[in-house]
């Protein structure tokens, strides 16, 4: 499929559909924080878990616009398998903006933990000679082509040989459930410093994540405000940019950070690269046929349709994730209070 820079004549759309004044935009987001902080959370400023990335950069950054650099804490999280890179990005974002920030390596915990020991294990039942010096990650298959969704194991040894299997679903839960370690982990480490300060956490996934489910529960898609859940990932690179963002940022590519081995966010979950999972979500939510998508991302009608099914798929896999917990009966005082404002959900 080609990456589209603009629609032809016959559908209307193009990336066009996603311009946003950004000014405006910020500005309201930026309105918007501090009411919410006074009004509805009672918190003195915000933490921002700092990955580097083009998400939190962006909520970061509107965080300092809304409350000044004073009220802003952040947090960079590596663990074993974080890119150095990660780090000295989040670092140079940190220092651009003015914010106070503390660097906390998590690995020890997820040691403790057995984070690493348990995903190891499930990968050698699949790759017995896979010792500590390698590096793995998993990648998706199968749905694009008309399939149905499968993972597989990439598992790299010492001097760069590579081997790929399908995974079994015991060995894909398990290295799954101890890769979440790493979210859990840091969201605990987010709320230790935001009690400490009377801070409010701040979330950062963007539509395209919100939307298909593309978070932890109780991990990363914890939060007490979700500044930018409204904004495709298109819109994010952009907001960036007219925040005046470091050029690292700009260039970041989006990456999990969580596996041993780079890993794209469309090798491991989405069907497309963001640019054009963001035009086809978009086309869906606007009720644009599946030829009206193939004619804008350069696909067939038939892949186009498919794109749709993974995101409808993907939207019922993952509703469990937005719940709350679930209540034999309601507790109307609790839930009066809850319909006053709060927006503490997962």
């Amino acid at each position: 499929m080609k990456n589209p820079s603009a629609s032809g004549p016959e559908t209307g759309m193009g990336e066009k559909v996603l311009e946003l004044d950004y000014e405006k935009e910020a500005t309201r987001i930026a309105q918007w924080i501090p009411d919410v902080l006074t009004s509805r959370l009672r918190k003195r400023g915000v933490v921002v878990a700092i990955s580097g990335g083009i998400d939190s950069s962006v909520c970061a950054g509107l965080a300092v616009k809304a409350l000044g650099p004073k009220r802003v804490f952040g947090l960079l999280l590596p663990e074993r398998d974080s890119s150095d890179s990660s780090s000295n990005t989040g670092r140079e974002l940190a220092e651009h903006l003015g914010i106070a920030y503390e660097t906390h390596d998590i690995a020890p915990a997820l040691e403790s933990l057995g984070c690493y020991r348990q995903r190891d294990e499930a990968i050698r039942r699949v790759v017995p000679e896979y010792t500590d010096n390698w590096k793995s990650k998993i990648v998706i298959a199968g749905g694009i082509d008309g399939g149905i969704n499968f993972f597989r194991l990439v598992a790299e040894d010492p001097e760069g040989g590579r081997q790929e299997h399908r995974l079994a679903l015991p060995e894909y839960l398990q290295i799954v459930a101890a890769t979440n370690y790493k979210q859990r982990i840091r969201k605990s480490v987010e709320y230790f410093h935001a009690d400490r300060l009377n801070y409010a956490v701040v979330g950062t996934p963007n539509r395209l994540e919100y939307d298909q489910g593309f978070f932890v529960r109780n991990g990363d898609g914890s939060a007490d405000l979700k500044p930018i859940a409204h904004l495709y990932k298109t819109q994010v690179y952009a907001m960036a940019h007219h925040l005046a963002l470091p050029d690292s940022i700009l260039a970041a590519v989006p990456t999990t950070d969580t596996y041993s081995l780079p890993q794209g966010q469309d090798e491991f979950y989405f069907s497309l690269p963001y640019q054009q999972m963001d035009l086809a979500l978009w086309a869906l939510n606007h009720q644009r046929s599946a030829a009206e998508l193939a004619l804008l991302i350069g696909s067939t009608e038939a892949q186009a349709q498919r794109v749709y099914d993974d995101i409808l798929n993907k939207r019922r896999a993952t509703r469990s994730l937005h719940a709350a917990a679930e209540l034999i009966e309601p507790v109307l005082e609790s839930l009066d209070v809850a319909n006053k404002g709060s927006n503490c959900a997962t």
